[in-house]
């Protein structure tokens, strides 16, 4: 299928030979730095160190011609993860990566294996390596700074641009993303696709390109298809010419490219395979002057039609542009188009012939451009518009210390967190930075008031439908709303999270971004917010309704992993509050910290479960209020004091809506048994466990004595060694570390197999999660 459009006038001759020179070099420069690191860095160990040179040469056209000719200082990029060294080039002959790093590719402290924000030696807009999601997060990009503008009248400025392989749309995020309605007006958006039909172990089977731009354009994307290169679209124009078309597009994938690595003979023979007689002779005239180099001249190679493509996307403004380009794997190297080439590395003759190839000896292979050369000329104007300067921080929200309004006498955290986001929005200088995001949950996950009084955001003012006047939800949706409504996808919803927690960077305006999503569904969008948080994306997740408290909606509906998901992902808070005041406080610590340099996401998980308030208020006259919040933000307070009637005591430590069984269970303790209980409420098991882990491992970091964890203030010397239970309404093993962490025998209560539909009561004793399980295990404890 040729271009719908004509090509945009070519670039001077000269400024031309002057890219390709540059792709050259840049190619070069990427295929070395691989290879010196796998053939002659010491490394350390007897491991393959690897890289990408074929997934480089594919895009080598595409990545010179976008860095220097197009690219601006306010557009943001992400790069193929596969063709990072490609990404290591640029910057160095851009003059904004040290020479040094070059030998580093993969060494301890040199450039990363795939583009980071946070651990690259130089800056990095989009991390990549989860395939998929790094290609997707610039769409979400873009519309987090259309928010911002709507809002506060700041932007990038720019453009959001992925490049990506074909083989990542297969990934399922990526058609989630399409289909997002509220990014189908996004003209700052450009995805470049590059469509070297081979994947890590195969070549993509089929004729998938027409299905993919169909699939975009189906969804309001702009298509640009660059199939051809000039040479083909001249033979394609003589006689025979339409026989010779027909016959590429409609080769399947895996016989086209078998052809790349092929000699002209054998290329011959497999396209005039369906001809006979005049037909045959016209296409085989076509082919005489060098059958292989006609058929491998495809568009994704001619930089002249990469530019013009460039151009003409730039001038869409109306929705998003993707631009497919048709592209060799290995282009330029003697591994181009040769089957399981992804990882496969050049020899040393190899690496030898291709130095040669481009001018280069081993004494200069790793020189940049002279200044006054053509080529340094363009890396000079690159470098001055790519420049963005002095860039201000964004201002810091203030948060108050607490809040003025309190729950009722009996509460769930769910519902308290609906009240607490909406004092919040009233408090000036921070509720206009709130943000919410849900997918299809906001008023199951009590976001109905905020709703109510912020409205919903819209590129546009939306006409109101609905005349249900009784309704206790308005649905209002306009520029000025600071609620996201988005469709039931939670990949959507955590990559839409994940860059409105990065608008402090991109646009230096904080955000203060809340997702809700149903707690099982957290396992769905797990990859995405990892990769959030790898970016370094600071927000709130609320996870709401959690565990088997959700009791009438069945195993499908109640999560049992997602403790352990908070605990193990880094860059991650989890908190598990029981009450309301707890919640609050929590809340209100975790906006102050996500706004530090090394601030960390907040994953909050929450009940629908109603517990009574008095025993938290209790706790807080015993403590005293700054006391019990300076426990609860560093992850647990003292709920329960043991009575002093018995020599037998245990310690029961629970968190979240399981927290009132622990309380019926020492009060069962102590009036049938004699036994006296030490309740420990848990706020954060993560900022417990990892407070009493850093305190630990102090010494191994050269400290000779340490200051007691947090976890062992709350627990003193008299009671050490005291039998522990712990009970979580989720996994066991999320909570034991008690045992270790207070050097005593623990019995974790929790829930390791699949919930069922039935009352609270009936499923707490089901799965041993009930005051009578919880005491009967302290027995166990207490046995010799």
């Amino acid at each position: 299928m040729a271009d719908a459009h004509p090509t945009p006038p070519q670039p001077s001759p000269g400024r031309l030979e002057a890219l390709a020179s540059l792709e050259r070099r840049v190619l070069w420069l990427a295929v070395r730095i691989v290879d010196y690191a796998n053939r002659e860095r010491p490394k350390g160990d007897d491991l393959k160190v690897g890289g990408h040179q074929a997934s480089s040469a594919s895009m080598a056209t595409l990545l010179t011609a976008l860095y220097l000719a197009d690219l601006r200082a306010e557009d943001r990029v992400s790069v193929k993860p596969h063709a990072s060294p490609l990404l290591h080039a640029l910057e160095y002959l851009l003059g904004r990566l040290d020479r040094s790093y070059l030998t580093r590719l993969r060494d301890f402290g040199g450039l990363q294996s795939y583009p980071s924000r946070t651990k690259d030696p130089f800056p990095v807009d989009y991390s990549t390596g989860s395939v998929g999601l790094g290609s997707a997060a610039p769409l979400f990009g873009a519309l987090a700074d259309r928010y911002v503008e709507t809002h506060f009248g700041s932007s990038t400025g720019g453009r959001f641009i992925s490049l990506l392989g074909d083989a990542e749309l297969d990934e399922g995020n990526v058609w989630e993303a399409l289909a997002e309605p509220l990014a189908r007006r996004l003209g700052n958006v450009l995805w470049i696709v590059d469509l070297n039909r081979q994947s890590l172990d195969r070549v993509i089977p089929g004729i998938r390109a027409a299905e993919l731009e169909a699939q975009f354009r189906a969804n309001g994307w702009e298509v640009i298809e660059l199939k051809y290169g000039r040479r083909l679209r001249a033979a394609f124009e003589r006689d025979g010419g339409e026989l010779l078309r027909r016959r590429i597009d409609e080769m399947p994938n895996e016989a086209y490219q078998a052809l790349f690595g092929a000699g002209d003979e054998h290329v011959l023979d497999a396209v005039l395979e369906p001809f006979s007689g005049a037909e045959r002779d016209a296409v085989a005239a076509l082919l005489a002057d060098g059958a292989g180099a006609l058929v491998r001249d495809l568009g994704g190679h001619d930089l002249a039609d990469v530019l013009g493509a460039l151009r003409r996307a730039r001038a869409t403004r109306d929705r998003p542009t993707v631009l497919f380009a048709y592209t060799i794997k290995g282009y330029g190297l003697e591994i181009a188009g040769r089957p399981q080439n992804h990882s496969a590395l050049l020899s040393a003759e190899q690496i030898d012939r291709f130095r040669a190839a481009v001018g280069l000896t081993p004494e200069t292979e790793w020189d940049a451009f002279a200044p006054e050369t053509a080529e340094g000329l363009i890396l000079a104007a690159a470098r001055a518009r790519l420049d963005r300067g002095d860039r201000p921080a964004a201002a810091a929200v203030p948060v108050p210390a607490s809040l003025e309004t309190r729950d009722t006498a009996s509460t769930s955290t769910q519902a308290a967190f609906g009240r607490i986001l909406l004092e919040l929005s009233r408090v000036e200088g921070l509720g206009e930075r709130l943000v919410t995001v849900s997918p299809d949950v906001a008023v199951s996950t009590n976001l109905g008031g905020f709703v109510n009084k912020t409205g919903v955001w819209g590129p546009e003012a939306e006409p109101v439908y609905d005349a249900m006047e009784d309704s206790p939800l308005k649905w209002r949706v306009d520029p000025a709303g600071q609620h996201v409504e988005m469709g039931i996808a939670e990949m959507n919803l955590v990559l839409m999270l994940g860059q409105l927690g990065l608008t402090w960077d991109f646009q230096r305006e904080r955000l203060i971004p809340f997702g809700t999503v149903y707690d099982p569904f957290v396992m769905r969008a797990l990859e995405g917010i990892v990769y959030s948080t790898y970016s370094g994306s600071r927000f709130v997740l609320v996870g709401t309704p959690s565990g088997i408290s959700l009791s009438r909606e069945g195993g499908a509906h109640q999560s049992l992993n997602t403790p352990g998901i908070g605990i193990e992902t880094p860059g991650l808070s989890y908190a598990e509050p029981c009450y309301a005041r707890e919640l609050e406080w929590l809340l209100l610590d975790g906006i102050r910290r996500l706004q530090d340099p090394d601030g960390e996401a907040l994953y909050l998980r929450l009940s629908t479960r109603p517990v009574d308030q008095g025993p938290f208020t209790a706790a807080a006259a015993r403590r005293g209020e700054g006391a019990l919040r300076a426990d609860v933000v560093q992850g647990g307070f003292r709920l329960r004091e043991p009575g002093t009637a018995s020599d037998d005591r245990v310690i029961l430590a629970a968190c979240g809506a399981i927290v009132p069984e622990a309380l019926a269970a020492a009060e069962l303790l102590a009036e049938e048994e004699g036994v006296e209980a030490t309740v420990l409420c848990l706020s954060s098991p993560d900022r417990l466990y990892r407070g009493w882990q850093a305190a630990t491992t102090a010494p191994l970091r050269g400290g000779d004595s340490r200051a007691p964890s947090h976890l062992e203030r709350l627990v003193p010397a008299g009671e050490r060694g005291l039998p522990v239970v712990t009970v979580i309404d989720g996994a066991s093993h999320a909570l034991s570390f008690l045992g270790s962490a207070l050097a005593t025998r623990c019995i974790p209560l929790g829930v390791d197999r699949f919930g069922q539909t039935g009352s609270q009561p009936e499923v707490y004793a089901e799965y041993g999660i009930d005051a009578a399980s919880i005491a009967t295990a302290a027995l166990v404890a207490l046995e010799p």
